[in-house]
């Protein structure tokens, strides 16, 4: 079964109307229908309800759009778990270890790194993220990456010919 490592910042277009939320409602809605197994980090759900926060606290979401973003992701969390499409990768100290060398060797963030060597470690088949020079490095590294505003019609079509 297909399985695709979602980066925060795909997550939360899930829940937060933007550039990239088409692509990513098919990619919940095909794990809801048992098609492929979404997986994320425990690091991606602390940094996804963060930057829900941070939208929040600069007032480009009201109070009320927020505890629906938060309260829908939350529900989801749980019922994606419940039918056995969602996976969430613990963080390890290995893993953090590894990641170390990623970021000195790519010149990148610490989060940035942690997606890469958790998507590995989670042996998803790509990783989607809005983050352009985390999809640019991952696929440096070899992973088969997309970018979900640039590459949506790509990575569409990657997952209905899977």
């Amino acid at each position: 079964m297909l399985r695709l490592y979602l980066d925060s910042s795909t997550i939360v277009k899930r829940y937060v109307t933007e550039l990239g939320t088409p692509i990513t409602d098919l990619v919940f809605e095909r794990a809801e229908r048992g098609e492929l197994v979404v997986t994320f980090s425990l690091w991606n759900i602390g940094e996804a309800f963060g930057v829900l926060d941070e939208r929040r606290r600069r007032r480009w979401l009201s109070e009320d759009e927020f505890r629906e973003a938060k309260n829908m992701f939350s529900n989801e969390l749980f019922k994606l778990m419940r039918l056995r499409v969602l996976e969430i990768i613990p963080i390890f100290a290995s893993i953090l270890i590894e990641a170390w060398g990623l970021i000195l060797d790519h010149h990148i963030y610490e989060a940035d790194a942690l997606q890469i060597i958790t998507c590995t470690y989670s042996q998803s088949d790509a990783l989607l993220s809005g983050d352009e020079n985390l999809v640019k490095t991952s696929k440096k590294l070899g992973l088969k990456a997309f970018d979900i505003v640039k590459e949506e019609q790509k990575l569409t079509k990657f997952i209905k010919t899977y």
